[in-house]
């Protein structure tokens, strides 16, 4: 498919996982792509990939707590490619474990990336994509659509990402940019398998997650965003769109 032909997309978190899943995707649909990380090493790999696989492709590091980071990238992909279509929002960090333990740091940690760089990188995109006419997609969570324990941080982050979405939905529509979010359930990701239950935790808290044993794959997801950020989607605009076996039905 070429859906993305003459588009250019930046996609956050394109060092693993679902970030670079949605990066191979939306090049393979002919899209120019701006891969943004904090992992130098893993960015380099997924742009490597993409250029092998003919695709048009170039990016940088980025932590995306930082506004003036996120202001950097935006503005560096404006400037290498001089428009910018999509915005694929997909970073994220997750810390896991009982709430009475988690940290000051560590629950400033999770919003600053997962929901405070959503936004950043949101805000400076805005601009170029109210030119164009074009679209977000975040990567929420279920863990933004219901409760999981042991996840405080991340379900406030990804629930905060949710509601942002639907947000900028309403007040971006009549001006032709839409944005929405996938929430996806388990996928075999790296921050996926950092996911472990607590010391004195109980794992049965845990057995509603799992309607289906099997787990997603970054590829679905990726396939979903694409959907999402296409023409295809055109009258789809502040949805929370659930990719879980069920996990939330």
């Amino acid at each position: 498919m070429s859906r993305f032909e003459d588009k250019v997309a930046l996609v956050t978190g394109a060092a693993s996982g679902i970030g670079r899943a949605t990066a191979e995707r939306l090049a393979a649909e002919q899209a120019t792509v701006f891969c943004s990380d904090v992992n130098g090493v893993g960015l380099s790999e997924t742009i490597d990939g993409i250029r092998k696989a003919g695709g048009q492709v170039t990016g940088r590091t980025c932590d995306i707590s930082s506004a003036d980071a996120c202001d950097e990238s935006v503005a560096a992909a404006i400037e290498e490619f001089g428009k910018l279509d999509v915005l694929c929002n997909v970073a994220g960090v997750g810390i896991y474990g009982h709430a009475t333990e988690l940290t000051t740091e560590q629950w400033s940690s999770v919003i600053s990336v997962n929901l405070s760089g959503t936004f950043y990188m949101s805000r400076a995109a805005l601009p170029h994509l109210l030119e164009t006419e074009g679209n977000i997609v975040n990567v929420a969570s279920t863990a933004g659509l219901v409760g999981i324990a042991y996840a405080a941080a991340y379900c406030a982050s990804k629930g905060g990402v949710v509601a942002m979405t639907k947000s900028m939905a309403v007040e971006f529509a009549h001006r032709n940019v839409r944005v929405n979010c996938v929430c996806p359930g388990g996928v075999d990701t790296p921050l996926a398998r950092t996911f472990k239950v607590p010391e004195g935790g109980r794992p049965d808290l845990l057995a509603r997650m799992m309607l289906v044993q099997k787990v997603g794959s970054p590829e679905e997801i990726a396939g979903a965003i694409a959907y999402l950020a296409s023409e295809e989607a055109r009258y789809v605009n502040g949805t929370a769109f659930a990719i879980d076996g069920g996990q939330v039905a």
